[in-house]
């Protein structure tokens, strides 16, 4: 079984940027998080989770466990996988 790389939006940001087309959303860090959800974008550059709502939107310059998020509308922030989880807490805590 191929291993997809986890990702989680704990501060709610509306669009994440990610170095991946098929991936697995499980929103917010237990126990807030929603019904753990594999996403596939295909051939296409974005997918919203039906869960959370997030839009997720593939960037080809990202490598396949990086990840970019924009807080309240604001720039694009860059961070790296850490184990299989997209961002943490402390992380997009100082993007607000």
């Amino acid at each position: 079984m191929e291993s997809y790389p986890k990702f989680q939006n704990e501060v709610g940001v509306p669009i994440v940027r990610i170095g991946c087309r098929e991936f697995k959303c499980i929103g917010d860090k237990p126990p807030q998080d929603h019904p753990h959800v594999y996403l596939n974008m295909g051939d296409a550059n974005e997918i919203v989770c039906p869960y959370c709502s997030t839009l997720f939107r593939f960037d080809q310059s990202l490598g396949a466990h990086e990840v970019e998020c924009a807080p309240n509308g604001g720039q694009f922030q860059a961070a790296v996988l850490t184990g299989c989880w997209a961002w943490r807490s402390s992380y997009c805590a100082g993007l607000r």
